[in-house]
């Protein structure tokens, strides 16, 4: 999930900060409006985009722009727009029908680097810089024992992909020419992992990055949910537990954000729809080094989470059975839709996109 926008701070222009403003205070009026009464605001609401494939999951997402975004999912599918999902190009890599495409990134309209996750072979990347017309493939798994489940860069060319443990530990996968090639990294840096620990790969965000060189992977399925962090670009990791529950292979961490390299949210909970998920998210203003559980989290298990953009305090939350919005920095969160999503990016224009079950993708509007 998620658009690789470089290392360096956009420039603050005075539209952009007027832009950011009135993202900020439109959600923070959405939090304020009863759900009864919504339908007679005009307040920013999911706007679903006709994709034209009911058939299949999209749990990959890379928003670029208002206009441009990726979708990834079951199916081998792989879908592109340009006119912010007014339509939809299959763009699709050739015979991958069998594969589950669960995290895509893009750099823009014509570049993406896509993964399918899976035991053995089942786990690929795919590139192309041609807007899907041609995809290469540039890695393949043939260790049966590892499953990929993410994928994340740092700017154009420094990206890392993740496996759950082989031999004890997770494992890393590093590319230095923006997915041209990959490397598997060696674990000596890597703590030994937790019985029964793995990511999920529920959204493309058990592997983000924040800047040039730091990255945080999720985990779940152990005693305790953690949080694993990298400051040199996956060479050596520190893990911390995160107070979201776990202890069982449906529950830990799924989802995390990091709006710079010190302020991060986490969201998860169980995935299963007859388990309640009582703290589903957590915050952390250190980089990871503690966390913190939401005062109020949201009601039920989430899979997916992205900062407003621009913003310090604002972030979305998405999962089957809904959307909570945060405007405190993930202290407290409140439900302002009942839609299902999987997962949820913004871009630096102010434009956010979720996608999942049912071919279903939307973009914020209001």
């Amino acid at each position: 999930m998620g658009s690789t926008r470089g290392t360096g701070r956009p420039r603050r222009t005075a539209k952009a900060v007027v832009a950011a403003l009135a993202c900020g205070a439109a959600l923070a009026a959405l939090a304020a409006v009863p759900a009864q009464a919504r339908q007679h605001e005009r307040t920013p609401h999911w706007a679903l985009k006709d994709t034209g494939t009911p058939e299949v999951r999209f749990r990959g997402l890379a928003a670029v722009s208002r206009q441009v975004a990726w979708v990834s999912g079951s199916a081998g599918t792989v879908l592109r727009t340009t006119d912010g999902g007014a339509s939809w190009r299959n763009v699709s890599p050739p015979g991958a029908a069998e594969l589950q495409f669960r995290d895509i990134e893009a750099f823009d309209a014509r570049r993406a680097v896509v993964l399918a996750i899976g035991e053995g072979e089942s786990s690929r990347v795919y590139r192309t810089e041609d807007g899907g017309a041609t995809w290469t493939e540039s890695f393949r798994n043939t260790d049966a024992r590892a499953f990929y489940d993410c994928l994340t860069f740092f700017d154009h060319r420094h990206g890392l992909a993740m496996s759950d443990p082989v031999e004890g530990r997770f494992r890393i996968l590093s590319t230095g020419d923006g997915g041209r090639t990959w490397q598997v990294l060696p674990d000596d840096g890597m703590p030994a992992a937790l019985e029964g620990e793995a990511g999920f790969a529920a959204s493309g965000q058990c592997l983000v990055a924040s800047g040039p060189k730091d990255v945080w992977l999720a985990t779940g399925g152990g005693a305790h949910a953690r949080v694993l962090h990298s400051a040199d670009r996956g060479l050596t990791w520190t893990a911390t537990d995160a107070p979201i529950p776990a202890g069982d292979p449906a529950r830990g961490v799924f989802g995390l954000a990091f709006r710079d390299r010190t302020h991060g949210l986490a969201v998860g909970g169980d995935y299963r729809p007859d388990q309640a998920s009582p703290q589903a998210a957590a915050r952390t203003r250190d980089g990871g080094r503690t966390w913190q559980p939401a005062a109020r989290p949201p009601a039920a298990y989430r899979s997916g989470v992205a900062w407003l953009p621009h913003s310090r305090t604002a972030a979305l939350a998405v999962g089957p059975t809904g959307t909570d919005l945060t405007t405190d920095a993930g202290r407290t969160w409140r439900t302002v839709d009942t839609g299902s999503y999987d997962t949820v990016d913004c871009t630096p224009d102010h434009a956010c996109w979720a996608s999942g079950e049912k071919g279903r993708v939307a973009r914020l509007e209001d």
